[in-house]
């Protein structure tokens, strides 16, 4: 599944991870760490929707 920030656009595919954040490939949205922010433009996890 995919998250996009809802400010920005960026994108986090479970599939992919987020290898510059240390975020693993295959890691579900819900074991991403709470304090997780948009690394684009800095909003917190929650202003983020599945699409």
């Amino acid at each position: 599944m995919v998250y996009i920030c809802n400010i920005c656009g960026f994108e986090y595919d479970e599939s992919l991870g987020y290898k510059e954040g240390g975020i693993a490939a295959g890691t579900l949205w819900s074991d991403v760490p709470e304090e997780f922010v948009c690394p684009l433009c800095g909003v917190p996890k929650s202003e983020f929707t599945a699409e």
